[in-house]
């Protein structure tokens, strides 16, 4: 998009979120979830296809302009929302990528019309960011795949109707895994709900394959071929959440900020004293350095033709764990600004200070990222 353009979509994001999101955050976080009615409002604006082929109903664009609608999305202070209405970003770009055409339009297609809802199953009890040791087994039976094993922390895995799931077909480590689309209905499937320190109106889910059954030809790409995918996978998923942790940063400074601006104390505002003033500039030079590398690693990797190289993924990884740890910085000095009303349930501040080391874990921990980021520049 040129510049008008961009300009235009984010005023609507902004007024979407605005009439349809933010007036209902706090009743959404409470009840644990939010309609799913808001997925067919958000692909009607434009906002699930963002990225996607237009043959399959999406909006071809460049990284730039998707995360134009996570910082907008990001201003009504819910990473849960964010996270479950854009659960197929993580779901389907393995099936973009090696599925077939088949198979992509019955996934996909009705993933970005916001008819169905998509997501990804790769964590286990037993492992997280170790992807190469998963468990979960499928066997070549006929011509399906008999699915045995568990996964957890999954993001839309209640209600998702399509489960993107990493399985192991052959023998050990990264050469035997393979990616299956799963049906959410498919017998031997059960599901359990998780309950989780923030992102409450994010279904996340414990989920059981005993014997599940699945058409041979829901394999996604060349079995034992899946390790590539989930790792290229992994690229997109860090950016998104570097852009949502430095958009819900920005989110506690203008809470923090306006509060201090009205809250008197020993007859001044809390702004005219300089504690104050100092913590805010604080605030306020950590998401001007963040957003400056999220815009730096952001222009290379749309330069890059979805094939960036070994030191933009290495900096995207340093990006994600600076974004993160800008977030964790702000939320505690907004609920620190924002004094008891900081504490409260309803405050923006005090979701996102709850909801912060879900961004710093989720994606690859911190320690997880130094390593990939060394190992990435020869270190």
């Amino acid at each position: 998009m040129d510049a008008a353009s961009l300009d235009d979509f984010r005023a609507g994001v902004r007024r979407f979120v605005e009439r349809e999101v933010a007036p209902h955050v706090d009743a959404w976080d409470e009840a644990g979830e939010f309609p799913r009615e808001l997925y067919r409002r958000a692909a009607a604006l434009g906002l699930l296809g963002l990225g996607y082929p237009e043959h399959l109903g999406g909006t071809p664009c460049d990284f730039a302009t998707r995360l134009v609608a996570v910082e907008e999305i990001a201003r009504a202070g819910s990473g849960g929302l964010l996270a479950s209405l854009f659960s197929h970003n993580i779901a389907l770009p393995p099936l973009l990528a090696a599925g077939s055409a088949g198979l992509q339009r019955r996934v996909i297609a009705p993933v970005l019309a916001g008819e169905k809802i998509a997501a990804l199953a790769v964590t286990e009890p037993g492992g997280g960011s170790d992807v190469a040791q998963l468990r979960t087994t499928a066997r070549r039976d006929g011509d399906a795949y008999v699915i045995d094993g568990e996964k957890v922390f999954i993001t839309s895995g209640m209600r998702a109707d399509w489960l993107t799931v990493a399985v192991r077909t052959g023998g050990p480590g990264a050469g035997g895994i393979s990616l299956l689309a799963v049906p959410g209905d498919a017998p031997g499937l059960t599901r359990t709900p998780l309950k989780k320190m923030g992102w409450w109106c994010s279904d996340t889910a414990h989920l059981r394959f005993d014997g599940v059954r699945v058409p041979a030809d829901h394999l996604i790409g060349a079995e034992h071929g899946g390790f590539r995918l989930v790792m290229e996978n992994f690229n997109g998923e860090r950016l998104v959440l570097a852009a949502g942790a430095v958009a819900f940063a920005q989110v506690a400074y203008d809470e923090a900020l306006d509060w201090a601006r009205q809250r008197r104390t020993f007859g001044r505002t809390l702004v005219e004293h300089q504690a104050v003033r100092h913590k805010l500039m604080d605030m306020r030079t950590r998401i001007v350095a963040s957003r400056a590398l999220l815009a730096d690693v952001t222009r290379r990797l749309d330069g890059a033709g979805g094939r960036p190289d070994a030191e933009t993924v290495a900096d995207l990884c340093l990006l994600k764990n600076d974004a993160t740890r800008t977030m964790q910085h702000c939320a505690d000095a907004a609920v620190q600004i924002l004094g008891g009303m900081g504490y409260m349930r309803g405050t923006k501040s005090e979701r996102i200070y709850r909801e912060v080391k879900v961004m710093t874990i989720g994606g690859g921990a911190d320690e997880i990222m130094k390593e990939l980021a060394a190992r990435q520049l020869g270190i």
